[in-house]
Parts: C-alpha cells; sequence; structure tokens
C-alpha cells in the first residue's frame, strides 16, 4: 500500500501556508525536494507535512531561518544531546525578551506624552512637541 501523497495546494492547507511559502522553503533547502507526478507535480508525504508544521511553528515563534535549519538538523538525528536546540531557543527568549523591554519603554513613552496632553490646540499639543523635538529622546531607539 503507497503512502498518501498530497499536491502543493493541499499540503497548504493542511499546514496553513501559502503555496509560494512552500516552494521557498524548498528553494532554501528547509524541505527536500519532493517526490513528482509524471506531469512534475509535486507530491508531499506525512513525513514533509510534519517538516512544513515544525518550521511554520517555529516562524510563528520567530526563528530566523539559520536556527530552524540547525533545529531541523537536530530532528532528524534524534540520538544526540538537545544542548544546541535549548542554546537556540535561549537566544530566541532573550531576544524576544530585549523586545518586550523595548516595548515597554515606548508604551511608557506614549503615555508620558498622552499624560502631558492638554487635548487643546495643537499649537500646544504635547503629542506634537514631544515627537518634533529631535534633542529629546526617550525610549528604546535611541
Amino acid at each position: 500500500m503507497a503512502a498518501e501523497t498530497f499536491p502543493i495546494g493541499e499540503a497548504a492547507r493542511r499546514c496553513g501556508v501559502k503555496v509560494p511559502t512552500i516552494r521557498y522553503y524548498e528553494g532554501i533547502g528547509l524541505l527536500p525536494a519532493p517526490s513528482r507526478t509524471e506531469g512534475n507535480r509535486r507530491l508531499f508525504d506525512a513525513a514533509d507535512l510534519r517538516r512544513l508544521a515544525f518550521i511554520r511553528h517555529a516562524r510563528e515563534l520567530g526563528f530566523e531561518v539559520d536556527a530552524i535549519r540547525t533545529l531541523l538538523s537536530l530532528q532528524d538525528d534524534p540520538d544526540q544531546p538537545c544542548a544546541a536546540a535549548d542554546a537556540i531557543a535561549r537566544e530566541r527568549l532573550a531576544d524576544v525578551e530585549q523586545r518586550i523591554a523595548k516595548l515597554m519603554a515606548l508604551k511608557d513613552e506614549l503615555e508620558r506624552m498622552l499624560e502631558q496632553c492638554a487635548s487643546g490646540r495643537v499649537a500646544e499639543c504635547r503629542v506634537i512637541e514631544t515627537l518634533a523635538d529631535t534633542t529629546h529622546r526617550h525610549g528604546p531607539f535611541t
């Protein structure tokens, strides 16, 4: 009995990605080249769909392509220690924590700006004044 295969559109639908995304992942080597029909149409099997779902989930978590490539190679050799995978996840967590800190500083700056707003005329608008002041920078992006 042959394993069930899926054309690219069905693979995309089942994994929640777009067809060009699958082609992109194949082109950069995250997905192996799938089997093809006599008419040269791609056919994906269950293992391909699991790999594609793994990639999609990793992308949703913000992992870069190179990190995903490394994680996939680790997944392909399950007897190795998981220290490398842990290190990649820790690095991603540190990136997320840094972004959260920057977003919190941005939130604080916007709240300060709005608290100082008199809701009067633009001539006295603290929002406009704060944004126009290039010498006074608070916040995460300075």
